[in-house]
């Protein structure tokens, strides 16, 4: 029996849950699913689960702006309990068009940064699909471990993170709410392609105070398997004995994120 429970928000255009569901389970996990406004008619669910995400996809088609309508119905209607979720330990995960949710809904950076930040257009002016990598760092997290290079799949159109002044940007970062970073292979910091978006200060990820919500733009429930790998058949080795080539990693770089979560977790 899996010891630590996830619940998954759906809404029209999310597209992700089934995918992030599956990484969750592969990290040990068990998931459930229930639409936003299951969770708005019951809140009392958020005592049943340690995790809580928000998926990617195109919540409600991004009308508006993306993430901008679940992030009215979850900061009018579940901003209080998610706060409450989050007090006594849950953590609250927000990828790609969750991520957008989360920062508009207030929840992220959280305190005196709400308003101050939101994601824009990217600088490219068009939908940015391709694979990245972001290095870890900022405040302490159950999601990540200091100094992570990962190499993760991007895909979106409104991923520029933007603050509403310099002063702003230089707070996010020495109050180390600037967990994850864009850049090479090394870790060094880049122009576009590299930073794909054009996010300020190389942005991919931002973390709350308390260290448990965390919003990133790459998808790391897309990057689970070594053979998603784009150049995972450049990397296959074939074993001493023969037989089928296999990639050389044992797992994609994107489950170390849940892994780090449910360890917590389950530590704590």
């Amino acid at each position: 029996m899996a010891s630590v429970r996830v619940l998954l928000l759906r809404a029209a255009g999310i597209n992700c849950e089934e995918e992030t569901a599956y990484a969750w389970r592969l990290a040990g996990a068990s998931t459930e699913i229930f639409h936003v406004k299951e969770l708005i008619a019951e809140p009392a669910r958020l005592e049943r689960c340690q995790v809580v995400v928000a998926p990617g996809g195109f919540s409600y088609g991004d009308d508006i702006a993306s993430g901008r309508i679940l992030a009215h119905q979850l900061s009018r209607h579940l901003g209080d309990a998610m706060r409450r979720f989050v007090d006594r330990g849950g953590l609250l995960l927000g990828i790609c068009n969750g991520f957008q949710a989360l920062v508009k809904a207030g929840l992220l950076p959280g305190g005196a940064f709400a308003g101050r930040v939101t994601l824009a257009l990217n600088d490219s002016a068009r939908y940015e699909d391709r694979w990245v990598h972001v290095t870890s760092g900022g405040r302490a997290s159950p999601f990540l471990r200091p100094g992570q290079t990962l190499r993760l799949p991007v895909a979106h159109g409104e991923g520029k993170v933007v603050t509403d002044s310099p002063e702003t940007l230089a707070a996010l970062a020495a109050q180390g709410h600037v967990v994850l970073t864009y850049g090479d292979a090394s870790g060094r910091p880049g122009p576009y392609p590299i930073n794909p978006n054009g996010s300020e200060g190389n942005i991919a990820g931002l973390i709350d105070a308390t260290g448990r919500i965390l919003g990133l733009m790459p998808h790391p429930e897309r990057a689970v398997d070594p053979t998603h790998l784009p150049d995972a058949t450049r990397r296959a080795v074939r074993g001493r004995t023969g037989g089928a080539a296999v990639c050389d990693l044992p797992e994609g770089p994107g489950m170390a994120i849940f892994r780090n979560a449910v360890a917590a977790l389950t530590e704590d």
